[in-house]
């Protein structure tokens, strides 16, 4: 089952409930870039209050992380699978190699995954940062940009796939940039 946030509003008398939005958690990480070097790296710290996906009550989850530019995806990087918990704490360390004229176009898009040994793995909730994200997510990468090699970090609420889906779509990135190619000695 999941869980919904509600506000009550009283309107001419009238009560009216307004679903704000599923609670599917929250992902604290953050976000250090050194210009020099060209390196963003994306420490995930941890996160809390995760939908349970298994029917223990709990979920596997695991962090990807996608390099994104104009709707596809460069790179990906992955954390731990922590084992039956909502609350997972990883102290990770995922490193992307973008150029420094290349960080206004690139965006990093976070799946808490999930982890199923049988079948799929499942997305639990999304969020994104970079400068055409939502508020939050654009905000988090404008103070990072603001202050080169020092850590920014930040809680982000998870959103579903299409949800986060539908904003990207809403907001193409213009076709006028040029594509990037990002290459790196880190592993996938």
């Amino acid at each position: 089952m999941m869980d919904m946030h509600f506000n009550e509003c009283v309107l001419a008398g009238r009560v009216v409930v307004v679903v704000e939005k599923a609670d599917l958690g929250e992902l604290n990480f953050s976000l250090c870039y050194l210009p020099t070097a060209g390196r963003l790296t994306v420490t995930i710290i941890k996160a809390t209050n995760l939908k349970a996906m298994d029917l223990t009550g709990f979920s596997d989850p695991y962090v990807k992380a996608s390099l994104m530019c104009e709707g596809r995806r460069l790179k990906k990087r992955k954390t731990s699978i922590k084992k039956n918990t909502l609350n997972p704490t990883y102290n990770e360390a995922l490193v992307f190699d973008i150029p420094q004229d290349s960080m206004e176009h690139v965006s990093i898009t976070l799946a808490v995954m999930d982890y199923d040994c049988i079948g799929h793995n499942e997305v639990i909730g999304m969020c994104q940062v970079g400068s055409n994200a939502d508020a939050p997510g654009r905000d988090h990468w404008a103070e990072m940009l603001a202050n080169p090699r020092k850590p920014i970090e930040h809680w982000h609420q998870l959103v579903e796939e299409k949800t986060l889906n539908i904003y990207i779509n809403k907001n193409p990135p213009a076709r006028d940039k040029p594509s990037i190619v990002v290459e790196s000695v880190h592993s996938d």
